[in-house]
């Protein structure tokens, strides 16, 4: 067995701790503690730098790293705990809402419900609005007099002013912190523009004028409504695996006093050196020696291994794995967040923030964009002035600068392309997960596969059963269904296949880690391991099996293999075609592994590996220069999930992996690997069009705007033109043939 030890669980890079070390209060080696900050108004790669820049600055910080899609950032101080009051005075300084962040509380997705709020009233508004205007329009080329048409502009007004102040407010609260903290952002330009454009039609509705804009600043806080949720939405779906994965512990355990008295305690009250006494079918709830007892493990939560492992006196176990046969006692060396189980948790967070760390093509563009906007805007207003014109006309000619380079197009090029995406991946079986998970699958060039329950279907079948006949499968099949060990499921599910049913024998003793024995007339039959039959030699073998002996009969053998998805080879083919090659890196037995391997031809492989031997992989990977796919479905894939440039489970996957991944696909195949592949790249190259569009259509429209030719009303039709070109340019996903 591929046990995870201690050093094993070592987080090869990005400041693990080893086991029994708790990276929350314990200090690295030349490092001070660590605090842990939850930061509300986290939402861009913007915001993420300036976080840490924020941190980095105070004298006491060592290091400063923030997760984006988690909200939270860890501090580690240069010589003991960094004052928690410092840091959030200092984010708080730098524009950002900061609290110490405890697992205990349920934080509610309450910027999601005021986003939808505010994207109901926007909606309402524009529609209602726009209806208003086109009467207006209509009225202008027949006989429409001024008293109906001015009544058409304050009803208008009426509506359109609160809902501008409503849903307003998640661009006009980012604004003016951003502008209190003398910085820029995106969100600046826009409540610029929506401002002046209300204020300017609020103005012309006053005076009686022709044209008011009530409909630019609505429709243009509708649509970048629906880009901003749509990416809340994405964010709010990320994983936050690390917190999620602490929650598969058992809660408490049953203690073995010095007299032999039994007790149940909270995890929390048990210390090293206890006793805990662990029934069969029951979950370690911590690190130990097997002090007492002989038992069969479930491992598959830690090393992915698909077969029991025996422990006996004086073997590690670990929480979160489950005791399957016998009760065993175990003297307690680690709890809570010293345990194997929570080192993962934190190799997972780690892993976590350096994909969070991925900046994206809307925030890159964004970082050039606003400051630009703004001196448009500016030097508009100032040089109509200068030419003479009047204060009123100058600022209605800024307005329209501003409207027509309302970053719309460019907001919606990814988000849009994002929703078209993942409306295709849906009907194909596949989930997108992640805000910036497309963009990353576009870039991967080589795949790492775990095997069991990835490349394999996850249940063990007996092969090579044509040489038996009915009568030794039904013998052996009877002891199996005695029990519950994976092999002996396997073998009763054999025999029902072929028989049709089976009936269980009388008197069959369970050996935990040796297998079943019965008593017969004419001797003991024995259903087990070849080194409990006495036929183990040293031979290894490349796939599980159990041996039957009966009294006075030769030994027959029962093979058993966790059969390959019926396009695994053909899927991994494909890939390689793609120019994206793949390799195997398991948690299970090495013959097993090769054996998959040679019947897959794939040429690296790996067996045993724990979650910081596949982690240390991938950043190998990444060292050469590669940008490596993780697909996976155990915990033990859960930090390689996280740490990959990007990642796929499939829908049978362990929760806490379905929860680190990227994607997660359905069915029986790895076909939707390949789709989502293809998917990934052409929206990629969509994308990227749609900056494309979002850039001619400034060139073209801005020397228009700021030389008086565009009034804020054809200014707001325009805006919204581009934004249907972008988004008609995404639709385009959804018929496209996949790339070859």
């Amino acid at each position: 067995m591929g046990q995870v030890t201690t050093a094993e669980a070592k987080l090869v890079a990005g400041g693990g701790a080893a086991k029994g070390e708790d990276r929350a209060t314990t200090a690295l080696p030349g490092e001070g503690k660590e605090v842990v900050l939850f930061v509300e108004n986290m939402r861009c790669g913007g915001c993420l730098r300036g976080i840490e820049r924020a941190l980095n600055a105070l004298p006491s910080v060592a290091t400063a790293r923030a997760n984006l899609t988690t909200k939270r950032v860890r501090v580690t101080g240069k010589a003991g705990t960094p004052s928690t009051e410092a840091l959030v005075a200092a984010l708080a300084e730098a524009g950002y809402t900061a609290r110490p962040f405890d697992t205990r509380l349920i934080e509610t997705d309450e910027e999601g419900r005021r986003l939808l709020r505010a994207l109901g009233v926007s909606g309402f508004a524009a529609a209602n609005v726009m209806l208003l205007s086109v009467a207006v329009w209509a009225g202008l080329a027949s006989d429409m007099d001024y008293a109906t048409r001015g009544l058409f502009h304050w009803i208008s007004a009426l509506i359109a002013m609160p809902a501008v102040a409503y849903a307003g407010q998640p661009f006009f609260t980012s604004a003016l912190q951003a502008i209190r903290h003398r910085r820029l952002n995106m969100d600046v330009p826009i409540s610029l523009a929506v401002i002046l454009a209300t204020s300017v039609s609020l103005y012309q509705t006053v005076r009686g004028a022709d044209d008011v804009y009530f409909d630019a600043s609505v429709t243009l806080l509708f649509f970048l409504l629906i880009g901003r949720y749509l990416d809340h939405l994405v964010r709010a779906k990320a994983r936050d695996a690390a917190q999620n994965l602490l929650l598969l512990r058992a809660t408490g355990a049953t203690v073995v006093g010095a007299d032999g008295s039994l007790q149940f305690l909270p995890v929390e009250r048990i210390a090293a050196g206890m006793t805990v006494l662990v029934a069969a079918g029951e979950q370690l709830p911590v690190d130990g020696v097997v002090a007492e007892g002989q038992s069969s493990m479930d491992t598959a939560l830690i090393t992915g291994e698909s077969l029991p492992a025996t422990v006996t006196p004086g073997d590690k176990v670990f929480a979160g794995t489950v005791n399957l046969a016998e009760p065993l006692r175990i003297q307690v060396t680690q709890v809570g967040e010293g345990t194997l189980l929570a080192e993962i948790a934190r190799i997972m967070e780690a892993a976590e923030q350096n994909r969070s760390r991925y900046v994206r093509m809307a925030d890159r563009a964004a970082r050039y964009y606003s400051p630009g906007v703004h001196l448009l805007a500016l030097i508009a207003f100032v040089g109509w002035i200068v030419a003479g014109a009047a204060w009123q006309d100058a600022l209605m000619i800024a307005a329209a600068v501003l409207i027509i380079t309302c970053p719309c197009a460019l907001a919606l090029a990814v988000p849009v392309v994002q929703v078209v995406a993942a409306s295709r991946l849906l009907r194909q079986g596949i989930l997108m997960k992640s805000a910036d998970a497309l963009e990353r699958l576009a870039e991967i060039d080589c795949a790492v596969f775990d095997k069991t329950g990835t490349l394999t279907r996850g249940e063990l079948q007996l092969i090579d059963d044509q040489d038996l006949n009915d009568s030794e499968l039904a013998a052996a099949a009877a002891m199996a269904a005695n029990s519950k060990h994976p092999l002996a499921r396997a073998l009763v599910r054999a025999a029902q296949q072929r028989l049709g049913s089976v009936t269980a024998a009388t008197d069959v003793v369970e050996l935990p880690g040796r297998g079943l024995s019965r008593s017969l007339p004419e001797g003991e039959a024995r259903l087990g391991s070849a080194a409990w039959l006495g036929l183990d030699q040293g031979r290894e073998s490349d796939s599980p099996e159990l041996w039957f002996a009966r009294p006075g009969q030769p030994p027959i053998r029962f093979a058993f293999e966790d059969a390959l998805r019926d396009d695994a080879t053909q899927a991994l083919q494909d890939l390689a075609k793609r120019g994206v090659p793949a390799e195997i890196l398991s948690g299970d037995r090495f013959g097993a592994v090769r054996s998959a391997a040679t019947a897959l031809s794939v040429e690296r492989f790996a067996a045993e590996q724990g979650p910081a031997a596949k982690i240390a992989r991938l950043e190998c990977l990444e060292k050469e220069g590669r940008l490596p796919l993780m697909v996976g479905d155990g915990l033990n894939d859960a930090p390689a999930l996280a740490a990959a440039h990007a990642s796929m489970s499939p829908s049978s996957a362990a929760d806490i992996s379905q929860t680190a991944a990227d994607f997660i696909f359905q069915g029986s195949h790895l076909s939707p690997v390949l789709e989502a592949l293809d998917v990934a790249r052409r929206s990629r190259a969509l994308a990227v069009q749609n900056f494309i569009l979002a850039g001619v259509y400034n060139v073209v429209a801005i020397p228009l705007a700021m030389a008086g030719y565009v009034t804020p009303l054809i200014a707001a039709l325009a805006m919204s033109s581009s934004s249907i070109v972008v988004t008609l340019n995404a639709l385009r996903l959804r018929s496209s043939r996949d790339p070859s």
